[in-house]
């Protein structure tokens, strides 16, 4: 069986990090309901996350999660984005991972941020650190701004989150990622289109 594990680096209780991640979490299912599909908070490992990059030791509980990375087959990242890059505790997390956990592993990358204009630190913070893990990093990535939330903005992240999901799962089916060169880009979602527009946001 297919694993993948989802892990979410939200830092409050009601997180929309933690919305994403739930959300990526069921489109997964939707599309292949034999996919066996862990989540993980960090928030209640924050202080296990931080004595581990102390001590170089992991508590038996953050083992656990690193355990789980280590046998799956996937993973989803998903964090907030503050000061146009991840947070410290996402960071740290990965930081306190052996090094070679992640190797070879397909990754499938989300953020959500308080505007759009984050988006681009899907690809200019979070691709380079999968990439120097030498992960399989998917070629969409995912973003939410306070828009995507609202009813205008819903289907447009949908639609990306479906996207996202099924060039993970066509990946993780040694298929490639199922794109070609006569796919769509939505250069027009709401999403870019709030990026271009401030108002919007």
């Amino acid at each position: 069986m297919t694993r993948v594990v989802v892990v979410s680096a939200g830092v409050s209780d009601a997180s929309s990090s933690t919305l994403l991640a739930q959300q990526i979490a069921s489109a997964i299912g939707r599309a292949d309901a034999q996919v066996s599909i862990e989540s993980v908070e960090l928030r209640p490992l924050s202080h296990d996350v931080i004595d581990a990059s102390i001590t170089g030791f992991a508590s038996p509980r953050l083992q656990h999660v690193h355990d789980l990375l280590a046998q799956a087959d996937g993973v989803v990242v998903v964090t907030p984005i503050y000061k146009a890059s991840y947070t410290g505790l996402f960071k740290a997390f990965f930081d306190a991972l052996e090094q070679d956990v992640l190797v070879g592993k397909v990754v499938l990358l989300a953020a959500t941020g308080g505007t759009a204009r984050h988006s681009l630190a899907l690809d200019y913070a979070m691709r380079p650190l999968f990439a120097y893990l030498q992960s399989v990093v998917v070629p969409t990535g995912v973003f939410a701004s306070p828009h995507d939330w609202g009813s205008e903005g819903s289907g447009a992240l949908t639609s990306r989150v479906e996207r996202a999901v099924d060039e993970l799962l066509s990946l993780l089916g040694g298929t490639g990622s199922g794109r070609s060169s006569s796919d769509d880009i939505d250069l027009f979602s709401e999403t870019m289109l709030s990026i271009s527009d401030p108002r919007r946001d």
